[in-house]
C-alpha cells in the first residue's frame, strides 16, 4: 500500500489502531526519517491518545495510558543488546496489558513475541512511502483494517 504524506501514514495508523487489542506488538520497520513515528502517532489517536507523541529515542519507552488500551512505544535505537530490555524490566509491557509499538526492533530481536506485526516503511520519494505489512506466529491482520 501507499501513503502520500505524514498525514496519510497517520490516516492508516488510525484504522489499524482499531483492530488492535491488548497484547498485540507491532513492529515499525524503516530509515532514519521512513515514517515509523508518524505511524506510531496515528495509532495512538486511533486509540485515542490525545496529547503529544514524540519519537521515544532518548527514553527507549513512552507509555500512554488515556486511550483505549495502554500503549507502549519503544524506541531500541540507542540500546546495546536484549539485556538493557530486561534490566530496564521492559519486556513486561510486550505482549501485556496494551500495545507495544517498537521501532528499531532488530536491535533486540529476541525480546520481541512470536506472535507480531511487522510494518516495513520504505521511502519511495520526499513525500511517498511504500507500506506493507507481514504477520508472525499467528497475529491475526486483515487487509481491509487500513484501506
Amino acid at each position: 500500500m501507499k501513503s502520500c504524506s505524514a498525514q496519510e501514514t497517520r490516516a492508516i495508523g488510525m484504522k489499524l489502531a482499531e483492530h488492535l487489542k491488548a497484547g498485540d506488538v507491532v513492529l515499525l520497520e524503516g530509515d532514519l526519517g521512513a515514517g515509523k513515528s508518524e505511524m506510531a502517532r496515528g495509532i495512538a489517536r486511533g486509540l485515542g491518545i490525545q496529547g503529544a507523541v514524540p519519537s521515544p529515542s532518548f527514553t527507549i519507552l513512552n507509555a500512554y495510558d488515556e486511550g483505549r488500551i495502554p500503549l507502549y512505544h519503544f524506541d531500541w535505537y540507542r540500546i546495546e543488546d536484549a539485556n538493557e530490555i530486561y534490566e530496564m524490566g521492559m519486556e513486561e509491557q510486550l505482549g501485556g496489558d496494551g500495545i507495544a509499538l517498537i521501532e528499531w526492533s532488530t536491535k533486540a530481536e529476541e525480546c520481541v513475541p512470536q506472535k507480531h506485526m511487522k510494518i516495513t516503511l520504505q521511502p519511495l520519494d520526499e513525500n511517498t512511502r511504500e507500506i506493507t505489512f507481514e504477520t508472525f506466529g499467528g497475529f491475526h491482520f486483515e487487509e481491509n483494517w487500513v484501506l
